[in-house]
């Protein structure tokens, strides 16, 4: 089996962007993919391609990865669309790596893209809805944010985890999203703000709570013999871990913990023979504040119940312990479902390469961690600097 590396990765934008279609945005993004290979780059190279998305609001459901790959100039190659909810292009990357390390591809691309933003708000809730339970909590009135409020209120409960400590995430992410130019929500704000903004659903408030967002990432996945001739600088996919959940919170023994996040971590540090504390900088899942909070937990970060103190200590700020979501995250720089899984991925390549607009010091071991739903589907991915973390 042959080692995969991430030899280019580049996302478009993501907003709000009525003139563009999904076509577009995937061309924005598998344009900013190839120009960041090093060396000059044929994409007629790609073997094979998988694309994640939901389809939103459902335009292209049947064969729409065939329509983005056919509509950057890869007719003709093997291309899968890939649905798991929000962690769509998480199982992408997965499937574009495993197709490298299988030799079925030499050079494979991952992607996805969502148009969030031109259906009613109402027609959107019914499409983020049906990622989680359909028949027993969606039917029965349940949102997709009254579903992660009850994993708050139950942190809360169990923990002592406050209302300042959700706010304190969407403070920090939204300073990082702050120096991203691809970021939807790019301003900071204060803790006052994000504690008095209007209730979604208790405990949650409207800073609590990222946006439906449009946008696409892409991501070139190589061969260790095609890898060094692509770049000077590329990123070793380290290990890979994944898993399925109950789809239903009402299913689970615990709201306070992912368990698909945990077993996804766990095969991902097997694979990389490492553990939580050799990461140096990642991006989670933060889809609502609580999320952020549940995965330092899951991911092993810290003990149960103790990631409130992570965050108050600083340990998660760009220059603390362990950044997290330098690069906004879901919170500021958006959620457009099916392309957030590669975006995040984008991010770590550039902070490996030295290359993100908050790069943190130095980083050997990259996280990216993508949830499906509220944990129908979850995947971890580590990556690591193929000089082994020299500059």
């Amino acid at each position: 089996m042959t080692e995969a590396y991430v030899v280019g990765a580049g996302q478009s934008p993501f907003g709000s962007f009525p003139d563009e279609s999904y076509r577009s945005l995937f061309e924005t993004a598998f344009d900013c993919a190839t120009a960041s290979v090093d060396a000059e780059f044929d994409p007629k190279r790609i073997d094979e391609a998988f694309v994640g998305t939901l389809g939103v609001g459902g335009r292209q459901l049947g064969l729409s990865g065939p329509a983005v790959t056919e509509h950057v100039g890869l007719h003709g190659i093997p291309t899968t669309r890939v649905e798991n909810a929000c962690a769509a292009s998480g199982y992408a990357f997965r499937s574009a790596v495993a197709s490298v390390r299988a030799g079925l591809a030499d050079v494979a691309l991952a992607g996805g893209y969502e148009v969030m933003t031109d259906t009613s708000s109402d027609h959107t809730k019914w499409w983020l809805g049906v990622s989680g339970e359909t028949e027993w909590e969606r039917l029965s009135g349940t949102t997709f944010s009254g579903v992660y409020a009850q994993m708050a209120s139950a942190h809360m409960n169990e923990y002592g985890t406050t209302t300042e400590d959700l706010s304190r995430v969407a403070v920090k992410n939204h300073a990082n999203g702050a120096r991203n130019p691809n970021a939807h929500l790019g301003f900071e704000c204060s803790l006052e703000d994000a504690m008095a903004a209007p209730t979604v659903a208790d405990p949650l408030n409207l800073y609590h709570c990222c946006p439906t967002t449009d946008g696409a990432s892409a991501v070139i996945v190589a061969s260790e013999e095609v890898a060094f001739e692509l770049s000077d600088d590329p990123v070793r996919v380290a290990g890979m871990g994944a898993s399925s959940g109950h789809v239903g919170l009402f299913q689970r023994d615990t709201f306070t913990s992912i368990p698909a996040t945990r077993r996804a971590a766990e095969a991902a540090y097997d694979e990389a023979e490492i553990g939580p504390s050799d990461v140096d900088v990642a991006e989670v899942h933060d889809c609502f504040a609580i999320a952020e909070l549940v995965a330092y937990e899951d991911l092993g970060f810290c003990a149960a119940g103790e990631s409130a103190t992570l965050l108050r200590e600083g340990v998660t700020d760009p220059d603390g312990e362990l950044p997290v979501n330098t690069s906004g995250g879901l919170k500021s720089k958006g959620h457009p479902i099916g392309a957030t899984g590669t975006g995040q991925i984008t991010e770590i390549f550039e902070q490996l390469r030295g290359e993100a607009h908050t790069q943190v010091d130095s980083p050997r071991y990259g996280l990216a961690h993508n949830v499906g739903g509220s944990g129908g589907g979850a995947t971890v991915h580590l990556f690591e600097r193929a000089d082994g973390g020299e500059r």
